[in-house]
């Protein structure tokens, strides 16, 4: 099984040089995983209850993320994001850097890292023209992307993990806790940058695509949905709150409402305006293959945990590193050579959730919010460390060594920054 697992996982890593889809190896080291399993217990109904009880918890998880993904992907349909790049006016370098990170941290939080970082290029082709200009803004886009998301319950997956699952049950606590750190981490990037740049961007000449003019919305369209979308998206922690339901079950209700407004404000456009505004046509455009990939890198985590793999790996790391902010310092940095996602569910599975409120692994621990902050954060250190990242890397052709030049050292001085504040502040 670990050879399975570390095979499925320099696959992964190797994604771009093998060209196989990452979902596709992941599932194959899931399933694959779990069918050796099964050949080493006798009691087979043990083992379906046992895959049962792991299914459970990655459903609540990747049924959240599908409404998610389906809500971003439809208030951009209706252009909802207009909204907020209309409003962009500056074009001083420092001034521009500035604003953008700002914007990209918060909105972060309250979509994801991921849709955030394809929002905000899609919002730089409109506003720099020069391709190397517009790089080192989408580098501080990555960063700002991930800092947002790490002190949010809905802004990064990992943070979503540690929050569905129960380590972080609080959201009051994951913002008090995580947002001055993660506000750090950003901002140490930007100042540095900032400095160092000078002068005005060329803006790109306007050009109307044909979709423009095709798919036509209104003023009061785009803002009903982009307001309504984000309402529903901030309303899932109240729900969960309020019902104690998984908040997958508050996603679905924003994503229902949503849907039913949008047929209504509709209705009376031709069928090919109707068409394109649908629900049924922006489920085509959801990233289905990261909810594939998600699903098999859980299951194989969930494998190895019941093989009890993962307590020998937590047994190691408290031996030869021992202290928590050094472990989860590790796992950062480590999340910027691999994935967050299997990282943080090793460690999820690694350590139990302690009965002893004192704890570091008690709900809310110290141990658990400094997970986030650092497998949120630590993946900006390098391009292909974040969903965010390579997704910016593969919208703007980024080069993997250009990126470790001019962004590694300002993303990782963040990173550490960060951590520095987390750590005074709860010592």
């Amino acid at each position: 099984m670990i050879v399975v697992f570390v095979l499925g996982y320099i696959a992964i890593a190797l994604e771009h040089p093998l060209k196989i889809d990452k979902a596709a190896s992941s599932l194959i080291a899931g399933m694959v995983c779990w069918a050796l399993y099964v050949f080493t217990q006798a009691d087979h109904l043990l083992v379906e209850q046992r895959l049962m009880h792991h299914l459970y918890d990655i459903a609540n998880i990747l049924f959240f993320l599908l409404g998610a993904m389906t809500i971003v992907e439809l208030i951009d349909a209706d252009e909802g994001f207009a909204v907020i790049t209309q409003r962009i006016k500056p074009t001083n370098k420092g001034k521009l850097l500035w604003i953008l990170a700002i914007l990209t941290f918060f909105l972060s939080a309250a979509l994801d890292n991921l849709t955030t970082s394809i929002v905000m290029v899609s919002l730089l082709r409109k506003l720099i023209a020069h391709k190397r200009t517009r790089w080192l803004f989408a580098g501080i886009i990555v960063i700002a992307a991930n800092a947002g998301g790490a002190w949010s319950p809905i802004g990064d997956v990992t943070t979503t993990m540690l929050w569905i699952k129960g380590q972080l049950p609080e959201v009051s606590v994951i913002v008090t806790q995580l947002l001055l750190p993660s506000l750090i981490a950003m901002i140490v990037p930007v100042a540095i940058l900032s400095i160092r740049m000078k002068g005005n961007v060329t803006r790109p000449r306007k050009k109307a695509s044909i979709d423009h003019y095709i798919n036509p919305s209104t003023p009061f369209e785009r803002g009903l949905v982009f307001s309504l979308g984000l309402s529903g998206l901030l309303f899932v922690p109240i729900f969960k709150t309020i019902t104690h339901l998984p908040p997958f079950m508050g996603m679905m209700l924003s994503l229902g409402v949503l849907w039913a407004v949008t047929e209504i404000i509709h209705r009376n456009k031709n069928r090919e305006q109707k068409s394109r505004l649908s629900v049924l046509h922006v489920l085509q455009k959801i990233d289905t293959a990261s909810v594939l990939f998600f699903l098999g890198i859980l299951l194989a985590v969930a494998a190895l945990q019941e093989v009890g793999h993962l307590d020998v790996v937590a047994h190691f790391l408290e031996v030869n590193i021992g202290n928590i902010y050094a472990i989860n310092m590790t796992i950062g940095v480590l999340s910027a050579v691999v994935d967050n996602v299997p990282l943080v569910a090793a460690a999820q599975g690694m350590y139990p959730i302690s009965p002893d409120a004192s704890s570091a692994f008690a709900e809310s621990g110290v141990f658990w919010q400094f997970l986030a902050y650092c497998a949120g954060t630590g993946g900006s250190a390098l391009i292909i460390g974040s969903a965010a990242g390579v997704a910016v890397m593969g919208l703007e052709k980024i080069d993997f060594v250009w990126y470790m030049k001019k962004i590694s050292l300002l993303a990782i001085s963040g990173y550490i920054a960060g951590a520095a504040v987390y750590y005074v502040m709860n010592v």
